[in-house]
């Protein structure tokens, strides 16, 4: 499976700004980042970010660093620090040097911390969280000066030294910025930027008992690191005023300058980690890498390519303005990129068993057939023929509507790679259900059209005696409603989004494949020919022993219809 990153260059306008930063001599080469938070597994939304940062540092011969943000220690494990490095590395890229970490500047944080204090910039607070949204004031009215903003540097600097020694309850005392109460925007109204919070960190230990606040540690993380270009989405385009304060206020070795664009909402799924630990934890899905997660794990196992993932991201493209995206464009990527990658094969879903009545062992030929039609290379493989076969159930009417070209009573089809065969009986149940299709072979048609006719329908089938059975995992949405978590009730709130999950995002039938895939190796992707493309699955495939194949998608846009 190749993960080079072989996705065209479109220009945007954070290009744009390097271009003439890099023109204009103000930096030499780029240095980008990409900082999450290990506190769940990184989305889709994530991996716009990723192609973004990580492809402009290959782009421009740059670099960009990988920046574990873990300042929120009760939710971050080593087990989404794993997930997020695999993932990256998925889609095909690699960050410069070792992985970094916002707890690997604890020190340096405090030091800037004490030496905001000592300018007077910084000061102890001991209002209450209620109090302090209280004295913060709104959007169309001013805050208020909390009664502790005048202490003395000293007190402050005696306070903030007693804080990290943990002589203070969790939450009785914060660090707070010196900025201005009466300001237009919220966020530079006094913001904390220390807390106290007695939680073991999966790095530091109990070495801490004061954790730094985001605003605070990126934009200092931002320029001990030398970043060029800091990318963020729009939310945190109200909070660039407070990062260029931060760093205007101390003695860092650069000055990074901070960009925003859109984040990415993709229609009939969910991109909030809060809502999609929801859905793990409560036992909605089955993990976070469950393939109806629009996580990157998630699309993995569910037999999307990084190629798809990474055409994807190019097509939305990098702007300010809204990027709301119908899951269709992801879906249609990731079948463009799995057209000329996947190997393809036959397979029965949903099967009647066919007798092909004039079956004459040693008379009745099997054919090799290439793997991909447009790629020699990919190797061909025997397309072995029985007296039974199986062929898929819709592709057989005793009542076919007008244009009908597959099978029918009477009438004729080509199985794919093989002969021409014409159904001669039905044999149908008690309850008129069809089980079985007498139909015998044009002997003369192996390789060659018949004589005399034209037989317009092609269907695929596999032979009973040698096909294997598998389990096949058919996805679909993981929710019904396009915004699943923006509906609202009668009343005005908000419906839950649990509501809208979509009760048939997945089925498990048993069906019949070539042998070949059964010793696909996990991960291997197909296309099953009329069907749609699968992978055999990451985990539950064994290849000699089991065949496990999720449906990743659609040979089309079949949601709409």
């Amino acid at each position: 499976m190749s993960t080079e990153n072989t996705t065209p260059v479109v220009s945007n306008f954070i290009r744009s700004i390097i271009d003439e930063d890099l023109a204009a001599g103000r930096h030499t080469s780029i240095v980008t980042r990409f900082p999450p938070e290990p506190n769940g597994y990184l989305h889709i939304g994530h991996a716009k970010s990723i192609c973004l940062n990580f492809g402009l540092a290959d782009d421009y011969q740059g670099n960009c660093h990988l920046r574990m943000d873990d300042t929120n220690p009760e939710k971050e494990s080593d087990e989404y620090v794993r997930s997020i490095q695999d993932s990256i590395r998925w889609l095909g890229f690699h960050w410069d040097g070792e992985v970094r970490y916002a707890s690997d500047y604890f020190d340096a944080l405090y030091g800037y911390a004490v030496a905001l204090i000592g300018s007077g910039h910084a000061y102890v607070c001991e209002l209450t969280p209620e109090e302090m949204r209280e004295y913060r004031g709104s959007l169309t009215q001013p805050g208020r000066d909390s009664p502790y903003r005048n202490r003395t540097v000293a007190e402050n600097l005696d306070l903030f030294t007693r804080m990290k020694n943990g002589e203070f309850p969790d939450g009785s005392r914060t660090l707070r910025l010196k900025i201005d109460m009466a300001s237009g925007n919220v966020n530079l109204r006094d913001p904390v930027i220390y807390r106290i919070r007695r939680v073991h960190h999966h790095r530091t230990g109990d070495k801490w008992c004061i954790y730094p606040m985001y605003d605070y540690t990126h934009c200092i993380s931002d320029a001990l690191e030398g970043i060029t270009h800091s990318l963020c989405t729009l939310e945190f385009e109200d909070h660039r005023p407070l990062y260029d304060w931060v760093l205007d206020h101390l003695d860092v070795p650069c000055h990074p300058r901070q960009y925003e664009f859109s984040r990415l909402e993709m229609l009939s799924t969910l991109t909030s980690k809060r809502k999609l630990n929801a859905l793990v934890t409560e036992g909605l899905v089955d993990g976070w890498d469950d393939p109806r997660m629009p996580t990157v794990e998630g699309m993995r196992r569910r037999g999307y390519s990084p190629a798809g993932i990474r055409l994807f991201a190019q097509r939305i493209g990098i702007s300010k303005s809204a990027n709301i995206i119908d899951m269709s464009v992801l879906e249609g990527a990731v079948r463009e990129s799995l057209e000329s990658e996947a190997s393809r094969i036959m397979a029965v879903l949903d099967p009647i068993k066919v007798t092909l009545t004039n079956y004459t062992e040693g008379l009745s030929a099997s054919r090799s057939a290439p793997y991909h039609p447009h790629h020699p290379e990919f190797g061909e493989r025997e397309v072995p023929i029985a007296r039974e076969i199986w062929v898929e159930r819709d592709d057989f009417s005793d009542a076919p509507p007008k244009g009908w070209q597959r099978l029918t009573p009477g009438g004729e089809v080509r199985l794919r790679y093989s002969y021409v065969i014409k159904c001669d009986e039905v044999v149908k149940d008690a309850a008129g259900q069809v089980i079985e299709l007498k139909c015998s072979i044009d002997h003369d048609t192996l390789g060659k059209n018949p004589e005399g006719r034209k037989v317009k329908g092609v269907i695929h089938w596999v032979s009973a005696r040698h096909a294997i059975p598998a389990e096949v995992r058919l996805y679909d949405r993981l929710f019904s409603e396009p915004r699943p978590d923006a509906v609202r009730g009668e009343d005005g709130e908000y419906v839950d989004f649990r509501q809208f999950l979509n009760p048939d995002s997945l089925r498990v039938i048993t069906g019949y494949l070539e042998a070949t895939a059964l010793d696909a190796a996990p991960e291997a992707r197909y296309q099953f020919e009329r069907l749609g493309y699968f992978v055999a699955d990451r985990y539950d495939h064994q290849p000699g022993k089991k065949a496990v194949f999720n449906r990743a998608v659609g040979l089309r846009d079949t949601w709409s219809k």
